[in-house]
């Protein structure tokens, strides 16, 4: 006898049956065959049945997330900005320390999964929570990455500019990539000294590898600098500072700098940036943004609204405030 469709009535004796053929396989682990030598059923008859409860809504399927996962953050930021993909971290607190830890482990977490092979990593200049990541990140028996190349210079000290090496170093170590170095600080006297060094060859050769690139990792930087990366000097001047602030700037992704709408601030700045052009960094197919803490939410969400990234590693704190306006 053929099952009747899901939305006529059947009588009672049927409901029963399936029932408890339905709670025998998904409430007491008996296997189909089993149950239909106790029923003295056809195995088929059995499958179709089960089928049966399911569509009549009998059998419902619930997904029960953990302590710690947020999926529906996740999916409403998703929604929200328009994202590719959102990660949510379980931060034990607001501070500092706990917000990089959350993030840190939850990037390198979503690298070592999604990575391929073939794929060319753009990193950005250092920063705590790219660090964080990378720090994270466990070496891999295969590779996960064909190239790291770095797509910005150090800025800041000199002792800054190594640091930015350092990471792309790291990341290129745990994931059996090659690192490309740009061997050159991130902001330069005017346009002529950048064009100047854009010709260098191998300057020239960094540049010509930010055009394959297929995942570009990057920070969100505020106009309100973390106490680590003012220590750092990992930091513009007072007076650049305070110029950006003037024409509306909030923030930037390698050193482009934005408005609260995630529109371009047209200053003098970029034309001294030897690093990813905005087009270029438009271009990379997947753009992750390892980013949070209160000090960034509005940093972020303009980020956000202007495109400028389609991943998010963030924590949960960060997630609920970007969902509040």
């Amino acid at each position: 006898m053929k099952p009747e469709k899901p939305g006529t009535r059947i009588n009672g004796d049927r409901l029963s049956l399936l029932t408890k053929v339905a709670r025998l396989y998904h409430e007491q682990g008996i296997r189909q065959p089993e149950i239909a030598e106790r029923l003295t059923i056809s195995q088929s008859r059995v499958s179709r049945l089960l089928k049966e409860a399911v569509a009549r809504g009998i059998v419902r399927t619930v997904v029960v997330p953990p302590v710690g996962v947020y999926p529906e953050l996740e999916d409403a930021l998703q929604a929200r900005y328009q994202l590719r993909d959102v990660v949510v971290a379980d931060s034990g607190g607001q501070d500092e320390m706990s917000l990089l830890n959350a993030i840190g482990g939850a990037g390198a977490a979503y690298l070592e999964t999604t990575l391929h092979a073939d794929d060319r990593v753009g990193i950005s200049s250092w920063s705590a929570s790219l660090l964080a990541v990378v720090d994270a990140m466990a070496p891999r028996p295969t590779r996960s990455a064909r190239s790291v190349v770095q797509v910005i210079g150090g800025v800041g000290h000199a002792s800054v500019q190594v640091k930015a090496t350092r990471l792309t170093e790291r990341l290129a170590s745990v994931t059996g990539a090659e690192p490309v170095f740009l061997p050159a600080p991130g902001l330069v006297a005017n346009k002529v000294v950048r064009d100047s060094l854009f010709t260098d060859l191998p300057i020239a050769s960094v540049v010509s590898a930010w055009q394959d690139l297929t995942v570009l990792l990057v920070g969100i930087g505020s106009l309100r600098p973390s106490p680590l990366l003012k220590e750092s000097g990992n930091t513009l001047s007072e007076e650049e500072m305070a110029g950006l602030r003037e024409l509306g700037a909030v923030g930037d992704v390698c050193l482009r700098f934005f408005d609260a709408d995630g529109v371009l601030v047209e200053s003098p700045l970029n034309d001294r940036v030897l690093g990813l052009s905005v087009d270029e960094l438009r271009r990379v197919p997947r753009r992750v943004a390892v980013a949070g803490g209160e000090r960034k939410v509005e940093t972020i969400r303009a980020a956000l609204r202007g495109q400028w990234v389609d991943v998010l590693i963030t924590d949960n704190w960060t997630a609920k405030a970007l969902l509040e306006s």
